[in-house]
């Protein structure tokens, strides 16, 4: 695949996850490198929706530790079960949440943020790593992005 998305112009939100999540499959099929398939997803979801934080955590033994992503400096590690990333972990299921200070326990990596939608992946039927998407506006998520998103997953989840 070229170094470039081809996202269709005045789409809506559907129709530029519908273009985009082809170009993702095609980027990481056959590169065997998780941090390069991860950083380059980081990359063309911020690219094609101009998200205010894009990127990944990664479980590892009783944490989840910052991965890839692509956006202002963040918080580089977080406990299971707190905030809406260790939510999202422990939970195994997406958290939409489209005001951060309505959520009990935020963690507040930026105080930018107002909205996020946090997606689990599995390896072996254990949370593996989560998807972190911030917003600087609040109510910017809804249940197109769960579902879109929910399928980039199935596609990481291929290389993990």
């Amino acid at each position: 695949m070229a170094e470039s998305l081809f996202l269709p112009k005045n789409a809506t939100k559907a129709d530029k996850y519908q273009a985009l999540l082809p170009q993702i499959e095609a980027l990481t099929t056959g590169e065997p490198d998780q941090t390069a398939n991860l950083a380059n997803i980081s990359a063309a979801l911020k690219e094609a929706f101009d998200f205010f934080w894009v990127g990944f955590y990664l479980v590892k033994n009783d944490q989840l530790v910052l991965g890839p992503f692509q956006g202002p400096i963040a918080c580089t590690r977080i406990q299971f079960g707190k905030g809406v990333c260790g939510a999202a972990w422990k939970e195994g299921k997406t958290q939409l949440v489209p005001d951060v200070e309505a959520f009990p326990g935020h963690i507040a990596c930026s105080s930018a943020s107002k909205s996020e939608i946090v997606l689990p992946a599995f390896k072996d039927e254990k949370v593996s790593l989560v998807l972190d998407i911030d917003s600087d506006q609040l109510n910017d998520f809804d249940e197109t992005d769960a579902h879109y998103l929910g399928k980039l997953m199935q596609l990481i989840e291929k290389f993990l």
